[in-house]
């Protein structure tokens, strides 16, 4: 049992660096974009590894309670939030990527601010959560 924690520990690890360089991905995605199909082609190519990586951290966290015989402490129950608050944030900027009109004028750079803003709580969201893990 102490084998499969120890596991899990070490790629749960991999797996938030994972989101962090997905998001940071994103980024670049995002102030290279020039055209808005071109950039709603490679986000609907590139958004289930992002939701690889959320999911892995999912999971690995899911194993690593289970060691723990599902003891509910602040840090797990705290954990659980931020995934459904990144989630959310997720879901919120590929929605308004979705309803993007191609035909709007300043759609990509009013998109541009948006999910800029979304990306980086992102960050923020996961290096907060890591820093107080890892501390």
């Amino acid at each position: 049992m102490n084998e499969m924690y120890d596991m899990s520990i070490v790629t749960h690890n991999f797996g938030v660096i994972g989101i962090l360089i997905v998001v940071l991905i994103n980024l670049v995605f995002l102030f290279s974009a020039t055209d808005v199909r071109k950039y709603k082609r490679a986000m609907s190519l590139f958004t289930p590894i992002g939701s690889l990586a959320i999911g892995t951290v999912i999971f690995t966290g899911v194993v690593m309670m289970a060691a723990k015989h599902l003891e509910f402490s602040v840090e797990n129950i705290t954990m659980i939030i931020f995934a459904v608050s990144i989630i959310f944030l997720e879901v919120s900027r590929a929605r308004t990527l979705k309803r993007l009109s191609v035909l709007q004028e300043n759609a990509l750079a009013d998109f541009k601010v948006f999910a800029t803003r979304v990306l980086l709580l992102e960050v923020l969201i996961t290096l907060l959560m890591s820093a107080w893990m890892w501390l």
